[in-house]
């Protein structure tokens, strides 16, 4: 294995495996008790959360030009409107309670849950283009490592990553994309992959003017 594939690993499986290890810390309320840890766990988790965009992108590169530019986008969407949830449901209602100020905390977690929406289908998307892209580039052996992902996907819109089902939606994340991205370069390796078809169609030539 080149040290360019496991780089290739390691940008894929780091931000999912360190947000399940986060996760497992992460207080299930935020009280008065736990606000200092609760606002501190989510700044730290700023550059975090955004680098989860790259693992799908990184896995479909290389197959289809238009379908990598969509799951580029998706990958932007989803850590622009989930960094607005992290901040506000994170950051900010954690420093209104470690200030006395827990009246207001109902409206930043109203408004980060409804940014964090978007981002969270936005990812689900990329993850689901994906995986039926992997499928039809590396055949039957890539789904199982897309379904596992799809599943990962929808426990972080629901459940973030709080503790059992955060942490099993993100572990879920890596596993499925470790394992895609695995059978993907195993059948590029043995010459199995599949490639999009493109029109072969010729241009229709004219009679040019007399």
């Amino acid at each position: 294995m080149t040290s360019r594939t496991v780089l290739l690993y390691l940008a894929v499986l780091v931000p999912p495996v360190a947000l399940a290890i986060v996760g497992v810390t992460h207080p299930e309320h935020l009280t008065a008790a736990s606000a200092e840890y609760w606002r501190n766990l989510h700044i730290g988790l700023l550059p975090v959360f955004p680098l989860l965009a790259f693992g799908p992108w990184l896995v479909i590169r290389g197959y289809d030009p238009f379908l990598t530019w969509v799951v580029g986008i998706l990958g932007f969407l989803y850590a622009a409107f989930y960094t607005g949830l992290d901040v506000l449901a994170g950051i900010g209602a954690g420093g209104l309670k470690l200030d006395d100020m827990g009246m207001a905390t109902g409206t930043v977690f109203g408004l980060g849950r409804d940014i964090g929406f978007v981002g969270s289908v936005a990812f689900i998307a990329a993850c689901g283009i994906t995986a039926l892209a992997s499928f039809r580039r590396a055949g039957v052996l890539a789904a199982p490592g897309g379904v596992v992902l799809i599943v990962g996907a929808f426990l972080f819109l629901n459940d973030h990553i709080y503790f059992p089902l955060g942490v099993l939606g993100q572990v879920c994340i890596a596993v499925g994309l470790g394992a895609i991205l695995f059978v993907v370069r195993r059948a590029i390796a043995n010459g199995t992959a599949t490639m999009p078809r493109t029109s072969t169609t010729p241009r229709t030539s004219t009679t040019p003017r007399t």
